[in-house]
């Protein structure tokens, strides 16, 4: 008989913030009530937002990003971000008066540690030049789509047999199989039964 062989896992590292990730549910460890109490204060953050804010979300509603769009006041994992936009792995914060550092550093590495890009943005920076800070944002952007692309391709190249083929907008693409929506419908008399053929 063979000798079994086991499952070696490395322990945890300990200098590590970043919250553990579940893969089910809502996906982080957190409990259901204190990520109700993220979602009550980022409703009430929307209702109350700062002038740098309204500034910065009037812009974002007037572009075209295509399939890539911005959330304002986002719950990401135990953070409130002041702009997210998930297709892109990226999160804008506008750095208002009163946030503490130590607190700004630790959700900082929580949101990196998850692949999210971290963009800090002075409040008097939108105020005062918003074109700035817009063509600024624009290379943030531009940097996080290169860097998802980058990613999925090296995923793609690593795992081959994961990969689903590609189509383009037409429908374009490697042939499919017929599903039975594919199929015509059998002809249905009402009033007969199926079992008479």
């Amino acid at each position: 008989m063979t000798d079994r062989k086991t499952l070696n896992l490395r322990p945890a590292s300990e200098d590590s913030n970043a919250p553990a990730i579940k893969k089910k549910g809502r996906g982080w460890e957190i409990s259901e009530k204190r990520l109700d109490a993220l979602h009550d204060r980022a409703r009430e953050m929307r209702r109350h937002a700062s002038p740098a804010h309204k500034a910065l979300a009037e812009k974002f509603s007037k572009a075209d990003f295509g399939r890539y769009s911005f959330t304002r006041f986002a719950v990401v994992g135990s953070a409130i971000v002041d702009f997210n936009s998930h297709n892109m792995g990226l999160a804008i914060l506008i750095d208002e008066e009163g946030v503490e550092p130590a607190i700004a550093t630790r959700r900082d590495k929580s949101l990196e540690a998850v692949g999210i890009r971290v963009v800090h943005v002075a409040a008097a920076d939108i105020l005062n030049d918003i074109d700035a800070v817009l063509a600024r944002l624009t290379q943030e952007m531009r940097a996080a789509i290169a860097n998802r692309k980058e990613a999925r391709r090296r995923h793609e190249e690593a795992n081959p047999r994961q990969t689903k083929p590609r189509y383009d907008r037409d429908g374009n693409g490697p042939p499919r199989g017929r599903s039975p929506r594919d199929q015509k419908p059998r002809d249905f008399r009402p009033g007969r039964d199926r079992r008479d053929g």
